[in-house]
């Protein structure tokens, strides 16, 4: 029941699990065959255009088959709830993810040789627990005309992918305990925006209707058309193509002193565009114009010959120290939230956390018995005591402020490259005292560390914000997401294995990073080892001029409500993800800006359906081609990146 009285409407059922259940290794294949075999990557962008694809054609079906009996259609509480389940799944099974953690488990004993010395300088300390040393069993892995279905192999891989479910199920049950504590403040009181659910909820609307708006339609077909197109041309290159993928434009920049800037991209992804123009207006023109204000600041920095002597202007270090920065002022906003939980946990206060997917009281214990399951195994890894709190607390607080980005910002793409607890702890420790097993830990959690383009803090929350707005049981979400986990990393553990072993990591049939991730990986840890580093006293400044920074912006916000530059466009300047789509969120603000000045919210408001079907089309039709790629197994035209 709800509040009210009103019932929950059908969600997490028997019907949507089963069905959840039999789409998920279908899901994780074809994220295989894109991602590892085709190198394209539907997992970098969100919303996660795979689940938006099988999402669509369940709507279709159940209003089809709810026209010959109700029964027989699905609710929107359930095609939700299969949406969720699919969301968390395919993060789990990314690029970012455990497509990482496959791939390195065997690689240093598969790779290490008398040239790189890894034998003696780490190999003898990797925790036989967590990784496969078993040289036989790796033979198939890498070489492939093999099978995962023997004695050996299933035991020389049992026990790490066993250890490793343990630790993920851990991982994000512990930040759906965090998500717990944010949902009311976010979701209900501040009533962020969450851009990136605006798709599915519109496309899943009672009666369908969605399908029946005439300029949604135009937008699909716009966008439809574009990649007919653009497929002809892959196919027959005099058919013309239309420039909407990411070029260079660096070549109008080889003077200096503006060669400094580095290379300019230019897109205009018709979905990037689309889902662009959910984005609150003031955060739009944050991103490019930050953007731009970091470009300057290279070039300033090549003028002045900073750039030559050292890593200035330090970005990774000033965005890391903004995300912070901006994360703790959000949070400071909303202490009287956070101080009513922390009472009616200690019994001192009660608080009304029925509508909850969790119980606060759950929530906390959950992350006090979760994060010190993450501390002992970390220690039992190797660690240092000392470094495994701070490098988690890193880790969950960067979570936490992508899962802000999404539900305020709802960019796209939040990769943080080199924004993450190693990069920023050996900045402000050095190597030498973390020592040879703490870096070993850090190389081994790159798997969840690399970047954090599918993170799934994000997926949690949004599915909580889906929950409110369509009427679904906080509780069943909980399960829902958490059942999800499981399976889907059992599931992504045994195809990445199965496919390897059939095919072979070592014989060209896969893209770059099924060698890459485990290449670059340990040679970063052999960098670290043969070249220790001291505390890096410029980034610790820069990190400490981020922090004042993005605070400072968000004062000027709460003081002056006209004030139109975010902080988050200013965290994110020299992300991946702005390099690449700048433009398009350029293109997204001039539109909203001249609709809204000239037309007003309710031109707004009518405008919506069209770029959110000019989304939908690119992903349906790009979502075609990658299965007509999979099905003819070539690479047809891809629609990102």
């Amino acid at each position: 029941m709800r509040k009210g009285g009103a019932r929950y409407q059908p969600s997490v059922t028997l019907k949507s699990i089963a069905i959840a259940t039999l789409l998920i290794p279908l899901n994780v294949y074809w994220i295989i065959q894109l991602e590892v075999v085709r190198y394209t990557h539907p997992t970098l962008i969100h919303p996660l255009s795979n689940v938006i694809f099988i999402l669509f054609w369940l709507t279709v079906f159940s209003l089809f088959l709810g026209r010959l009996s109700p029964k027989l259609s699905l609710s929107r509480g359930e095609l939700m709830a299969i949406y969720i389940v699919l969301c968390i799944v395919s993060s789990l099974c990314s690029h970012d993810m455990m497509e990482i953690l496959v791939s390195i488990m065997g690689y240093p004993y598969r790779f290490a040789s008398p040239e790189n010395e890894w034998a003696d300088l780490f190999l003898k300390q990797l925790p036989s627990w967590l990784t496969v040393g078993d040289e036989k069993a790796l033979k198939g892995f890498y070489e492939g005309e093999s099978t995962l279905y023997t004695a050996r192999h299933i035991r020389a891989w049992l026990t790490p992918c066993l250890w490793w479910t343990s630790f993920i199920i851990v991982l994000l049950f512990t930040m759906l305990c965090i998500n717990v504590f944010l949902r009311k403040q976010w979701t209900e009181r501040e009533r962020l925006s969450y851009p990136i659910i605006q798709l599915p909820l519109e496309m899943t609307e009672r009666r369908g209707g969605f399908f029946r708006e005439r300029l949604m339609w135009l937008g699909f077909s716009i966008a439809a058309l574009i990649s007919i197109v653009n497929l002809l041309n892959s196919i027959f290159p005099s058919v013309p193509y239309i420039p909407v993928k990411r070029r260079s434009i660096g070549y109008l920049f080889t003077e200096r002193p503006w060669s400094a800037m580095g290379d300019v991209r230019l897109s205009f992804y018709p979905f990037a565009i689309g889902i662009s123009f959910m984005i609150p207006l003031d955060l739009l023109l944050s991103c490019w114009v930050f953007y731009w204000i970091y470009k300057m600041e290279l070039v300033v920095g090549g003028v002045m010959g900073w750039r030559s002597t050292s890593r200035f202007p330090f970005a990774d270090e000033q965005a890391f120290g903004a995300y912070i920065g901006i994360l703790l002022f959000v949070i400071w906003t909303a202490r009287s939230h956070f101080k009513s939980i922390f009472k009616h946990v200690l019994g001192m206060e009660r608080v009304d956390d029925s509508e909850e997917p969790l119980p606060y009281r759950a929530a906390a214990a959950g992350f006090v018995l979760g994060f010190a399951y993450l501390f002992l195994f970390s220690y039992r890894m190797g660690m240092a005591a000392w470094a495994i709190p701070i490098f988690f607390a890193i880790y969950y607080l960067l979570g936490t402020v992508i899962a802000r980005i999404r539900a305020e910002l709802g960019f796209l793409v939040h990769d943080l490259h080199h924004i993450d607890p190693h990069s920023m702890m050996i900045d402000m420790f050095g190597t030498r005292r973390l020592g040879t097993r703490t870096l070993i830990g850090f190389s081994l959690y790159m798997f969840f560390n690399r970047a954090y383009r599918a993170h799934p803090m994000p997926q949690e929350l949004e599915a909580m914000k889906i929950g409110e707005r369509v009427g679904m049981s906080q509780r069943r979400i909980a399960f829902a997401i958490m059942y999800a986990v499981v399976v889907g990393a059992i599931v992504t553990f045994w195809l990445l294995l199965d496919d390897y072993y059939r095919h072979g990591a070592e014989s060209g049939y896969y893209g770059p990073w099924a060698l890459g991730f485990g290449r670059g990986i340990y040679r970063q840890l052999e960098n670290w080892l043969n070249y220790p580093r001291d505390p890096d006293v410029p980034a610790m400044l820069f990190m400490a001029g981020g922090f004042a920074f993005g605070v400072l912006l968000m004062l000027v916000r709460t003081r002056f409500l006209w004030f139109p530059l975010h902080p988050l466009g200013y965290a994110m300047a020299n992300s991946w993800g702005m390099y690449n789509l700048w433009s398009c969120l350029f293109v997204a603000w001039l539109v909203k800006w001249i609709i809204l000045r000239h037309g007003g919210l309710k031109s707004y408001r009518r405008a919506v359906p069209f770029f959110l079907g000019m989304a939908l089309g690119d992903f349906i039709f790009g979502n075609i081609w990658s299965i007509a790629s999979v099905v003819a197994n070539t690479t047809l035209y891809q629609f990102w990146p």
